[in-house]
């Protein structure tokens, strides 16, 4: 997994070359817009960090470029600049998210997982996903194990899509809530245990009897594994 910066600010530029790298990401820093575009051409990373203030080009106006260019990546800025005008201009110049300096470098971190999350989520991947022993057909909203199906809704089709796409790779209960609930007003942090509970039930209908595909990673959050002997806890 690749994320780009692009930072002229050395320390800031060096901080989170080093944030990324220890959380396992291939890291490309550069120092200004040109450097960014042709770093950024024919790829597409993780997501790309972007502050607002560079040298030559704006991050806005690199913002904009990219995003001509076809690049699809998230794109998450950087800013000092706090006004509701320039948070909105960073936006509809393409951005996904946008991030007021000082920040912690948890919270970013947590914003690309996020943007990562969303965008395996998106229209744009395949109707039908095949993982393990199950067939998810996103269409009818049908998970098949051989000759038995069951029916889904659309929470526990999106949950389980999101899970499948990231075979044995745990996510955080914060992660999935962020994805999948966030701007749904009223919904809270459990209601991913309660759809995951519905999950591994429905799953019990087409599975071996004790068969079970969705663990709990202590510590981690939940994770979609048809070779682990994890029991649920």
């Amino acid at each position: 997994m690749t994320i780009l910066i692009v930072e002229d600010d050395a320390d800031i530029g060096s901080l989170l070359r080093r944030g990324f790298a220890s959380e396992g990401y291939q890291v490309e820093l550069v120092g200004d817009g040109d450097l960014a575009l042709r770093a950024a051409n024919g790829k597409v990373p993780e997501a790309i960090i972007l502050d607002v203030m560079l040298p030559g080009r704006s991050g806005i106006e690199v913002c904009k470029a990219l995003r001509a260019a076809g690049q699809t990546a998230p794109i998450i800025m950087l800013s000092a600049r706090s006004s509701v005008n320039e948070r909105t201009e960073g936006l509809l110049a393409g951005a996904d998210d946008y991030i007021i300096k000082p920040f912690a470098f948890e919270e970013l971190l947590a914003r690309v997982k996020v943007q990562a999350l969303r965008r395996s989520s998106g229209e744009e991947e395949p109707r039908v996903l095949t993982a393990g022993p199950l067939t998810l057909d996103l269409e009818v909203r049908q998970v098949q194990a051989g000759e038995a199906r069951v029916r889904l809704t659309e929470r526990e089709v999106e949950l389980l899509a999101l899970l499948m796409r990231h075979e044995g790779e745990p996510l955080a209960r914060a992660d999935i809530f962020a994805a999948l609930w966030a701007g749904h007003g009223g919904a809270s942090l459990n209601v991913v245990d309660v759809y995951v509970g519905y999950l591994r039930h429905k799953l019990g209908e087409v599975l071996a009897s004790g068969e079970q595909l969705i663990v709990t990673v202590r510590g981690r959050g939940f994770m979609f594994d048809p070779r682990s002997e994890l029991k649920p806890g």
